[in-house]
This record gives C-alpha cells, structure tokens and sequence, in this order.
C-alpha cells in the first residue's frame, strides 16, 4: 500500500470518528458557550484527553491543504496566465491529418467525422475492430502489434508507425470529440483543444464535467509553464516530427498527459491552448465517472515518477487535494456553521468558509465557460457539494485502488 494510500485512509477515519463524536458525544469538541476565547480553544484541544486535538489537527490539515491548492490555481489563473489569448492560426486545415481513437463504436465515430470542416481531407479512424465509416479511411490495430504502451496508446503508436503523414500536424481526436470549430493551429509544437463536455445520460455527471470546466480555466497558464500540468488527448494536436521523436510508446493510463510530460522533458518543444471547441461526451452515469476519474488519478500519479521533484510532488499534492475535497464540503464547512470550536476557530471559520466559495465559484465559472445559452445551469449552484463529491469520488478511488488496465469510458452517441 502506498503512501497516498495509507495517509488518504488515516485522515479520512480520522475525520469521521472525531465528525461522529462531535456530533453524537458534544463534550469531545464543544462549541464556544459562555467560556473565554482563549478557554473554548482549551477545551477543544485537550478536553477528551486527544480525541479532539486529533481531530483539530486533521480538519486543520486538510483545509490548509486545500486552501493551498485553491492558492496555486489562483496564481496560475491571475498571475502566470493572467492576459493569456490563443494566438492567431498559422496552419490552415490542409496542414493536419486526423486520427480518430475508438474500439468499434462506429456509429459515435461517425457523428465526429461528420462534424469536421470541409478543408480536412487526410481522415484516418484507428480501431480495434473493423467498422464501417463514411468520409474517413478505417484502419485496424493489428493483434500481433506489440509495445510497451497499452490500449489507447498502443493504438497511437501503432498509427504513428504505420500511417504516412507528409501533414505538419498530426490532430488527435476521441471518438466522441465532436469538433464544435476548428479553422487553424498556432505555431506550437504541442496545441491543447479546449473541451466542452456534453450531456447525456446523467445530469449529475453533466454538472461535474461543468464544475471540472471551471478548475480547468487554469489551462490558460499551461504555455507559460516549463511543464504543462496535464493534457486532454479527446483533442490535442501534435507537430509530426515532435510525435516522431517523443512516441507514444510508454506504459501508462494517461498516455495524452505522459505524452506532453515526455515531450517537455526530451525536447524543446512549445505548447499552446487552441480556440477550437470538441463537444466530448459526459460520462452517462455515475458509475462511468467514477471510472474515468479513477483512471485519470491513478495515472496521473504513476506518470508523474517521471517529472523533475517539485512538478511531482505539485502533481501528487492536487490529487491528494482533490480527494479530500469532498470532506471539506461534507464535514469542515458543516462544523464551522454549527459553531463547533478548533484551535483558532476564528480562522478555521474564515478558511473553511473561504474554500467553500471557491467550490462555488468553480462551478459558476464552468456554467459561464460554456455561455449564455447554458446560463440557466446556474440554478443547479446548490447542489454544489454533491456535484464536488461526484468530481472527486474518482479519485479517491483512484489513489485507493488504482485500475490496473486501461478502461474506456461507455460513449452512447446522439440519441
């Protein structure tokens, strides 16, 4: 069991029992009652005899934890990427050949082809099975291939060996990503599409990908970065000679992000955010958000091993954070509205309060991310701690029990 493990399962008990005691056994952590400041604080700290100091200096961890999450994606959002703009195009659609991922969902690949521009003339689909597809050239992945990568970007690779692209750009789409714009690509070796999650079967899970919309608004501060910390491979366009050189070839479950970290370390390479949209599919239950995020923890963490230190630990702290988040919606924001009193509570309160704000702001910026015409989702603010729990959930799993193969998140195409 590893350490995010093991500290991920020690916090979290902690957190219930003393949440439990506090709720059904008062004396353990009292409230500020008639008593002094300074005595109330006492009391907290000493009155059971540990139970209570245990857990002051847990919920203390976890909201100082958090709040220097939400301090880091402040300055990477005001300050690194503060000003940022996706640069103008300086390739045209007659510079890049398509490659489209799937296993066999033919028909939720056939709604992407359909959605691309006129000017895309070199469309490739790369599956594990043979499917029929208008307007593209199918290939199939054939079953003696072998490399160290797996699934997904044993596919890729696969393709990168096979297909001739005499392209400057090799664009890089999933099979639901349907392409929304895209008239161009800057002068960048790595360009990054932005994604905008659509609805279907699951509202719950919509939201989550609104509120994730919403933290990813710090992408814009990925260019000026010497490393970006993650990609999204549903679109991601890359400069042949930078596939040619990087490869896709290292076992891995997030092969779009490990790629893009390979590339910054062996190379010099440059990355920008495009200003074309791919309409990407939300996980059409709960159960296939769980999975998708759980993967995407899991191998955000094994992938990070090949960062320089501080890039790791930055990597390893966030999804720590993001798992805990749930409990500084579910537990500290509830102890400081009942008043309960930790060492300091005057600032326990204005920090726990403080980050509840920011789950809150995170999904208004999602809803105002995806426009006017989705303004209405606004109304959903409410359920903001469940749809932070339904975020996170994935990667609590993620850091528990990591996947050990790679998983394809169920698509189900228009219907």
């Amino acid at each position: 069991m590893n350490t995010e493990r093991i500290a991920l399962i020690a916090v979290t008990l902690t957190l219930i029992v003393g949440g439990a005691a506090t709720v059904f056994a008062p004396t353990v952590v009292s409230g500020p009652g008639t008593a002094p400041e300074q005595a109330a604080a006492t009391t907290a700290a000493v009155a059971d005899g540990g139970l209570a100091s245990l857990l002051g200096i847990a919920l203390w961890g976890v909201t100082l934890l958090f709040g220097a999450t939400a301090l880091v994606w402040l300055g990477l959002t005001t300050v690194i990427g503060a000003g940022y703009e996706a640069p103008p195009n300086e390739y045209g659609l007659d510079d890049m050949q398509v490659r489209i991922m799937t296993v066999d969902a033919a028909e939720v690949v056939q709604e992407t082809v359909d959605s691309l521009p006129a000017g895309l003339d070199d469309v490739h689909v790369i599956a594990e099975a043979p499917i029929d597809v208008a307007g593209a050239t199918v290939h199939v992945v054939p079953e003696e291939f072998t490399c160290r990568a797996v699934r997904k970007g044993r596919a890729q690779e696969w393709a990168r060996q096979a297909l001739d692209c005499q392209k400057e750009f090799v664009v890089y789409l999933d099979e639901d990503s349907i392409v929304e714009s895209l008239t161009g690509l800057p002068d960048a070796d790595i360009v990054q599409l932005r994604e905008k999650p659509r609805r279907t079967g699951s509202n719950l899970s919509y939201l989550a990908d609104m509120y994730r919309m919403g933290v990813q608004f710090e992408q814009r501060a990925f260019a000026r970065l010497s490393i970006p910390l993650f990609a999204w491979g549903g679109g991601i366009a890359v400069r042949t000679e930078v596939e040619e050189m990087t490869t896709w070839d290292r076992e891995t479950l997030v092969e779009d992000t490990a790629f893009v970290w390979a590339a910054f370390q062996e190379l010099d390479v440059t990355f920008e955010l495009s200003d074309a949209v791919c309409r990407n599919e939300a996980p059409p239950s709960l159960y296939e958000i769980l999975q998708q995020r759980r993967r995407w923890a899991a191998g955000n963490v094994q992938a990070s091993k090949m960062l320089p230190l501080r890039y790791e630990l930055l990597t390893r702290v966030r999804n720590y954070t993001w798992a805990l988040s749930p409990i500084v919606t579910l537990l500290v924001i509830p102890l400081s509205l009942l008043s309960v009193t930790i060492v300091y509570s005057g600032w326990f309160f204005a920090a726990s309060m403080g980050l509840g704000l920011c789950t809150l702001g995170w999904f208004l910026l999602g809803v105002a991310y995806y426009g006017d015409d989705h303004r209405q989702w606004a109304l959903a603010l409410p359920l903001a701690p469940v749809i932070t729990v339904i975020h996170s959930m994935g990667t609590v799993a993620g850091i528990l029990n990591p996947p050990e193969t790679f998983r394809v998140t169920t698509k189900v195409g228009s219907k």
